[in-house]
């Protein structure tokens, strides 16, 4: 399909046109509870005035099902990382399922892909793959438990997720069904706060199994934080698992961990690194990981087992990315697209004076926007209409997160698009958002009732 965004038409206010997405949301919350098979893509997460259905992407753009075309920057809540309908990696999972996508016994690619990745990812010496980072951080808990005797997770409370399990789950606002024995088990600590964490080993004593934390999320790991993490966990014989469903194959080919020169016990990759197929691993140390095994002398954990963890063409696809990362510059382009697009971003937020109002934070190659109230507090109300405006000039931008694909033109559009959506912001600010936002705004997925 020819391209229909293009400088002359980006500020005009045209993609309001949601007939066929209205027609099948009448019918989906009749199906599906929720809307969705995810939170984060729930009509509660976006304006009214959105999409409700995408019916197709390539590359950097997405159509949804009434023909509107937008530049989009969710990627599929960062697992695309090539951009849509990534052609080598495509083919690659074509090819493997023309010859049968799942078997009674392993097939070849599980050790060849199980290989690339611990090759690629250093430091590690096993790995088992799945099909979600829920199953892989909640086995990498399993193991950290088995391994020490204890039971209590300490887990980084500025990280807004780390599975759908009860011992993440239990630690928010959303822990209907959970007991009250299981959400006891897991303690918080602060990012960049080593203090915090030490309070939590003081406090618990022997107690605490595992410390799981993401190498980074909006900041940088500051003053060696990650190494005195890692020194904390050697100290009460923690296990130090880092979660890199996001930073990994966006920080850097070996993974965020790489980049700051810190190896956990244990880590946990998925999102990005089959480019929206289904696949996550958990890897790490060997004394670890063959507990899932065959060959130890220690009481058997029930790993990961599921029946479609190593589907062919989502292992062929696994393998084809990490192929690509290898060979073309995909970790510099991000940065350096990302970079391009948050110096864009800022500059049209300052030209309307909105510097106290909305922020572009977090790594050049997984940005996000904060919008604030005219108290300067955030503000869902604000962030709905940011999203309302940025959609109407063809942009989706529930984050900022570029893709290989994103081209200069990509980018130069954006922050047209933006600048557009921040005259708009800024006539909020002094009339009123109610006046500019249509319908309701969008609430946080962790709360208590709707």
């Amino acid at each position: 399909m020819e391209s229909t965004i293009d400088s002359r038409t980006i500020g005009v206010v045209e993609r309001v046109n949601f007939v066929n997405s209205a027609a099948l949301r009448s019918k989906v919350h009749g199906l599906i509870p929720g809307g969705t098979h995810t939170y984060a893509k729930g009509d509660d997460q976006f304006p009214e005035l959105a999409p409700g259905f995408i019916a197709r992407g390539q590359g950097s753009r997405v159509w949804d099902v009434d023909g509107n075309e937008y530049i989009e920057y969710g990627q599929g809540n960062r697992c695309v990382s090539l951009g849509h309908a990534y052609e080598p990696v495509v083919q690659a999972a074509y090819k493997a399922m023309l010859d049968g996508a799942n078997f009674t016994r392993p097939s070849p690619l599980e050790v060849e892909c199980a290989e690339q990745f611990l090759a690629m990812v250093p430091g590690h010496d096993m790995v088992k793959f799945a099909k979600n980072g829920s199953d892989a951080t909640t086995a990498a808990l399993k193991l950290a438990r088995a391994a020490t005797g204890r039971e209590k997770i300490a887990i980084c409370g500025d990280h807004p997720f780390f599975s759908i399990d009860d011992w993440f789950i239990g630690a928010t606002p959303l822990d209907a069904g959970i007991p009250p024995g299981v959400k006891v088990l897991t303690v918080a600590f602060r990012y960049n706060d080593i203090a915090s964490l030490e309070a939590v080993f003081t406090q618990h004593s022997c107690e605490v199994a595992a410390v799981i934390l993401e190498p980074a999320k909006y900041d940088e790991p500051q003053d060696n934080f990650l190494h005195k993490v890692q020194a904390l966990c050697r100290r009460h014989g923690t296990v130090l698992i880092l979660d890199e469903m996001i930073t990994g194959f966006r920080w850097d080919n070996g993974g965020a961990q790489k980049l700051y020169g810190v190896t956990p016990d244990l880590t946990t990759f998925g999102k990005a690194m089959a480019n929206g197929f289904s696949l996550s691993a958990l890897a790490g140390r060997r004394d670890l990981m063959e507990r899932g095994g065959l060959d130890h002398p220690h009481e058997r954990v029930f790993l990961l087992s599921t029946t479609h963890g190593a589907e062919t063409h989502a292992l062929a696809a696994g393998l084809e990315v990490m192929r690509i990362y290898e060979r073309e510059p995909v970790i510099e382009t991000l940065d350096r697209q990302g970079r391009r697009l948050a110096e864009g971003l800022r500059q049209a937020i300052a030209r309307h004076g909105l510097c106290d109002y909305v922020e572009i934070i977090g790594r050049p190659c997984c940005l996000v926007h904060v919008a604030r109230d005219e108290g300067r507090q955030p503000s869902q109300a604000f962030r709905t209409l940011l999203l309302q405006e940025t959609i109407r000039r063809g942009v989706i931008a529930p984050s900022l997160v570029v893709s290989y694909t994103h081209t200069d033109d990509d980018i130069a559009l954006t922050i047209e698009a933006w600048d557009g959506a921040m005259a708009v912001y800024g006539q909020a600010l002094e009339d009123g958002v109610e006046n500019y936002l249509v319908g309701r705004p969008s609430q946080s997925v962790y709360r208590k009732f709707n």
